[in-house]
């Protein structure tokens, strides 16, 4: 017999590595065809209810890193309650109306003023739907677990139905009206847009000073006196109808020597402007308030039109001359005040951007941006232009098609915000938030939100189902509304465009005794935010298996003003109260260098290619580790830096299954009051590390619980409990109480890790539960372990924690030798400690072997003032002196000793390891060991 079979040398056939691109797909396949959801969903019946709404990505195109971010996170947060008490069902969803798709379509050729409106809207259905399927392939590959054969789509008849009823709510509550003011219109998609459908980029505008002549200055100012206006828009000048002032703002006239005009600035921006003007000298010859210039007429500069001077709030000394141009068509400051002072609400503009004849016959046909040159141009033929000067500002764009966009006075559906932002801004408050600071955000987004345009000139969508009467009357009632909606439930939307008007209403209103005449219907059809927004209603009130309220929404920080917003709007028309207890808001996943993802820059990574080349584990332990409450920094090396503790861990499993391979947990369980001293100290401490971390996925702060993982795996136990276990577990006898203490503790460690990390690594977890002689065929359909706790522990990890200290200066001692070469392994070497009287105590206390715990051969241990000058002194009164080991190191526990060689019978082991050997194997007595 050979020294290293009277070991107990672990042995698992558990792999190193985890060939997880491959494995994954089969153990998912496993899953799906054993209905591992299903059966959770089953054993969970009858517990709470814990409803994580999914937020709809929309139907276009493979997914993005950022999807992978959001859907693990949320699969962390449904697996965990799944099994940790709740019934809590996953409902995938897909947003598939809109623009997007419409484009799509429009790329691939195809022409929609070509064909029906129903044809065209067969085509959008059919392409979203191949999305869908595109995109759950995906996500089901990243091991999310949900309803993936019964998800949510908003193209659904009794999605589209329910949409239906949350529109009539708000027809009920008279919150609906229609008019023409400036909305943002992009000429791009040919649409008007909401808020969170625009983004921000800066543009290098023309800005312009211009002046208007002034006509009736009511008696304070002269004819021969011109108003100085400012704008970044020159295009619109046609367009104006007024000069806007502030009334608490006073205003000087100044008279510059090279000049026989008089011109009215602000007086706090007369130098600035002078200087801009080239007014070498000037005389300020008057000053008055915008108040006293309120209804005072100029002439437009280039074109044959009065102006008025109106009194305007909005209107700052923060740029220009404190007299801003108003365009009313085009702006909403503009409109504000043009409605107040009764002015034409005028924006002669195309939906394609064109502007018409109507701004004067050199603008006709031409694109508004081009029109810049061509107004200021006028401005200079009429001597009206002062400066045109670049200006860098902050523009909204169409944040789909990336274009600039216009504010243009169109006729729209709008939802009046104003009459019930109380009611809104109340029900915020009823939210948790994670981060807290999301309170502040949708609180501040919904205080200044504007009506909500809800109409979109499009196709693709949910129509508006309102009717109109011969005289152009809207009809909503809470009868057509139901009918519709019926219909939509049984039909779905096509059914709108399929039919006319009369055969789409109840009976009784088409009749020849109707007051209404004929009717018409609206063709423009939902803003897809109102889509969305109503899914608590197309989804949570829907399914009777959901709740509304439900806990949780969890989508991207942007969506503060989406999502969140728009469904909380509805929600509150619709019920009083948010749709959601608790808010989960995230950040955006951005490039090495901290630019956003974007596939025109070419700095996007796809899951698909991570999952290809390292397995989904691999991204979900990443989404584990990263602070996805603010913008997160990724790249192929951070998955690289990932996959290296993913092997630690995975590492860690094989020598915990290794080390309990002969460990019945029936039988050979020791009861925690009688485990080694070392033992109880190390389940104490799982059972903390398994309260913070319950805790911490309790507060779906994972990235904080990765930290604890990555500490508790490393120091714990690789550097601590599994590196002195090697000792007892292979070394003393196989039965021995020592060593079924230690392998009772490694198999809690083993259940407890396996369980906590199947929300996080559900591939790896049911691999290694495969090599577990538990009763249950999947560890997802097990519960996660409740902490214990245990009388003596407090006394038990001061006693500890003392000892760790002392440690801690002897491994120090330790590494300095290694450094100067004194010593190679920490076995090879001799440690004289010098201890205070209760540090002594404390070490006869241990019921252990101090050297064993320190790592090394030999250990003496002597009084504190006995320490030798070359003894390295700490700050606690320990001193560490480290030494070479006496001796020959015995070939089977690898431990320097002088009684190696004494057994005549086993002269290459020290006289434990023999007494060992001759106890448990006497087969050897008489024929010894090789080595």
């Amino acid at each position: 017999m050979r020294v290293k079979d009277t070991l107990n040398i672990g042995k698992t056939k558990f792999p190193m590595r985890g060939r997880l691109p491959e494995t994954e797909a089969q153990r998912e396949k496993l899953w799906e065809d054993n209905k591992v959801y299903e059966q959770r969903q089953k054993l969970n019946q009858g517990k709470p209810t814990f409803i994580l709404h999914d937020g709809p990505p929309y139907a276009n195109g493979n997914i993005h890193i950022g999807h992978a971010m959001n859907k693990i996170s949320k699969d962390f947060i449904v697996r965990y309650k799944s099994m940790a008490g709740f019934r809590a069902p996953y409902v995938p969803g897909w947003d598939t109306h809109g623009l997007p798709i419409e484009h799509q379509l429009t790329k691939m050729g195809y022409d929609r003023k070509k064909m029906s409106t129903t044809e065209f809207r067969d085509l959008c259905r059919k392409f979203a739907l191949e999305q869908v399927d595109k995109q759950r392939t995906d996500f089901k590959r990243l091991g999310v677990s949900g309803e993936w054969d019964n998800p949510y789509l908003t193209l659904a008849k009794e999605f589209e139905a329910q949409q239906i009823k949350v529109f009539g709510a708000f027809a009920k509550k008279g919150l609906l009206y229609q008019a023409k003011k400036p909305v943002y219109w992009s000429w791009s998609s040919e649409s008007a847009l909401a808020e969170a459908e625009v983004e921000y980029h800066d543009v290098v505008a023309k800005t312009a000073y211009f002046c208007e002549q002034v006509i009736d200055g009511k008696g304070r100012l002269d004819n021969d006196t011109y108003l100085v206006g400012w704008t970044t828009t020159p295009w619109t000048i046609p367009a104006s109808e007024a000069v806007a002032v502030n009334p608490k703002i006073i205003y000087a006239v100044v008279k510059p020597a090279n000049d026989d005009r008089k011109f009215v600035i602000a007086d706090e921006l007369v130098a600035k402007c002078a200087e801009k003007f080239g007014w070498d000298e000037y005389e300020v010859v008057d000053r008055l308030s915008g108040q006293d210039m309120d209804r005072m007429t100029s002439k437009h500069p280039y074109n044959d039109k009065e102006m008025l001077v109106v009194n305007g709030d909005h209107v700052t000394l923060e740029a220009g001359t404190g007299l801003v141009h108003t365009a009313p068509g085009y702006g909403d400051d503009d409109y504000q005040v043009g409605k107040k002072y009764g002015l034409p609400i005028f924006a002669p503009m195309n939906d394609q951007g064109v502007l018409t004849a109507e701004n004067g016959p050199e603008f006709d046909g031409v694109f508004y941006q081009d029109a810049d040159d061509i107004s200021l141009d006028l401005l200079k033929k009429h001597h009206a232009l002062l400066k045109q000067e670049p200006l860098e500002h902050s523009y909204p764009f169409d944040w789909r098609t990336k274009k600039p966009i216009v504010f243009r006075a169109t006729d729209q559906w709008f939802v009046s915000i104003d009459k019930m932002r109380d009611e809104i801004l109340n029900a915020v408050d009823e939210v948790k938030y994670y981060p807290g600071w999301g309170k502040v955000r949708l609180h501040n987004m919904l205080k200044d939100r504007g009506d909500w345009v809800i109409s979109r000139q499009r196709v693709w969508g949910v129509p508006l189902p309102i009717f109109y009467a011969e005289d152009g009357t809207p009809i909503m009632t809470e009868e057509t509304i139901n009918h519709v909606s019926d219909l939509f439930r049984e039909y779905g939307s096509n059914v709108w465009f399929e039919r006319d008007a009369k055969d789409l209403l109840p009976e009784g209103f088409t009749s020849e005794h109707s007051p209404h005449g004929q009717f018409k219907k609206e063709t423009d059809i939902m803003d897809v935010w109102f889509d969305s927004g109503s899914s608590h209603q197309g989804v949570l009130a829907e399914r009777d298996y959901l709740t509304y309220p439900c806990d949780m929404y969890l989508e991207g920080s942007d969506q503060y003003r989406g999502w969140f917003n728009s469904s909380l709007i509805c929600s509150v028309v619709l019920s009083g109260h948010a749709p959601y207890k608790s808010i989960v808001s995230q950040g955006f996943t951005l490039d090495k260098d901290g630019k956003k993802m974007s596939k025109s820059i070419g700095n996007v990574i796809d899951p698909n290619k991570v999952v290809k080349q390292m397995g989904a584990e691999i991204i979900r332990l990443w989404v584990m580790s990263a602070d996805t409450s603010a913008d997160v920094r990724v790249s192929m090396d951070t998955f690289k830096q990932i996959s290296d503790a993913y092997r630690k861990l995975r590492n860690t499993f094989r020598f915990l299954l290794a080390n309990t391979a002969d460990f019945d947990a029936n039988d050979d369980t020791v009861s925690y009051e009688k485990l080694e001293s070392v033992d109880q100290y190390m389940v104490v401490k799982l059972n903390r590390f398994l309260k913070e971390m319950r805790d911490l996925f309790d507060e779906y702060d994972f990235m904080t619980a990765y930290k604890k993982l990555i500490n508790f795996v490393n120091n714990d136990l690789s550097a601590f409990y599994m590196n002195v276990a090697k000792d007892v577990l292979y070394v003393e006898a196989k039965d021995s109480h020592a060593r079924r203490s230690m392998q009772t503790v490694f198999y809690d460690i083993l259940v407890t890790l396996v369980k906590l990390l199947t929300p996080i690594l559900p591939h790896t977890t049911e691999e290694v539960w495969e090599y577990m002689d538990e009763p249950e065929q999947f560890v997802q359909l097990t519960e996660i372990p409740e902490p214990r706790t245990y009388a003596n522990e407090e006394e038990l990890l001061n006693k500890w924690d003392d000892f760790m200290e002392i440690r801690s200066h002897v491994l120090k001692a330790l590494e300095e030798a290694r450094d100067a070469k004194l010593i190679g392994k920490s076995l090879e070497a001799q440690a004289d400690l010098y201890l205070t009287d209760s540090q002594k105590t404390l070490l006869d206390s241990m019921n252990a072997d101090a050297g064993l715990l320190f790592g090394v051969s030999a250990l003496h241990v002597h009084d504190a003032d006995q320490a030798p000058a070359d003894a390295e002194k700490f700050n606690d009164n320990v001193a560490v002196k480290v030494s070479v080991a006496a001796g020959e190191t015995c070939q089977r526990c690898r431990m320097v000793k002088e009684d190696v060689g004494e057994d005549a019978v086993y002269p290459m082991l020290c006289a434990r390891c023999a007494k060992l050997v001759r106890e448990n194997f006497p087969e050897t007595v008489a024929t010894g060991l090789e080595k």
